[in-house]
């Protein structure tokens, strides 16, 4: 396993790299729930184009093997490029943040603006503002200029305005229950599982948002919504339920269609009048 030692002096690397301001630890080590074989989630953060050619060279050298470190919009519109390395038996991912876009969603997010966007890796959609929370709910390893403690005290707290936001965004779930009713009566699996999935993880989204937890991507999204305070009781475990048993029928489908609607009823009461 990584030791302390080894991912300081690569962060330390990391930032002597022309273009990167600061390096944040994402993910599950940095809520401290990580698991000995937990990937480390390194953000590492630059301004204008970085030195990929560095950057490359040094994940090369750090994993002992080829590792090309692509140039930022590779990955996709939101995932900009990164790097897969294993050192010390330990898999450690390096993912390119531009800081002036990570600013722009900041203060996206406090003006309660947010969208989904089409992005390998993501079924839900690239939450944009997903760029905030990864900095709120990260830990700053390094950040010579002080770039990236000022953006992150404008998003330390949750914003009141996303919030509201993402529970108006409800109107969508409703919609989409309605839809996988139709796709229900044609016995379409995939249509109904679609269909209610996505409401299922918006349901969550916004249940997330009212207890004022950034949220980061769709992974672990609905089954921790049973560690949320206001959540509607069992709503994790039934989501599961009706998702993990949809079967091909009319009938098993139109279940689950209802155990959704229920689902976002209860959310409804859950959230308020918002």
């Amino acid at each position: 396993m990584i030791t302390d030692e080894t991912l300081r002096r690569m962060v330390d690397e990391l930032t002597g790299v022309h273009g990167v301001l600061g390096v944040v630890l994402g993910g599950s080590r940095a809520r401290g729930d990580a698991l000995p074989t937990s990937d480390v989630d390194l953000g590492v953060y630059y301004q204008s184009v970085p030195d990929t050619a560095e950057l490359t060279r040094l994940a090369s050298r750090w994993s002992g093997r080829d590792t090309t470190v692509g140039e930022p919009g590779t990955w996709g519109p939101w995932v900009d490029a990164g790097g897969w390395l294993e050192v010390e038996g330990t898999a450690v991912d390096w993912i390119l943040r531009d800081v002036d876009r990570v600013a722009a969603q900041a203060d996206r997010a406090n003006r309660g603006e947010f969208a989904f966007h089409s992005q390998a890796g993501h079924p839900l959609g690239f939450l944009d503002v997903a760029y905030a929370a990864e900095l709120a709910t990260g830990v700053v390893l390094a950040d010579p200029a002080g770039r990236l403690a000022s953006l992150r005290t404008a998003v330390t707290a949750y914003p009141l305005a996303l919030r509201d936001a993402m529970v108006g965004a409800l109107w969508e779930a409703d919609f989409l229950v309605g839809a996988a009713e139709k796709g229900a009566r044609r016995a379409d699996t995939t249509y109904v599982s679609l269909a209610l999935a996505r409401a299922v993880l918006l349901c969550a989204h916004g249940l997330h948002a009212d207890a004022g937890r950034w949220v980061t991507n769709e992974k672990g999204l609905v089954p921790a919504v049973a560690t949320l305070p206001t959540a509607p009781e069992g709503f994790s475990r039934d989501a599961a339920l009706a998702l993990g048993a949809l079967g091909a029928t009319e009938e098993s489908l139109t279940a689950a269609v209802a155990t959704v609607a229920r689902l976002i009823g209860e959310t409804r009461a859950a959230l308020g009048d918002r």
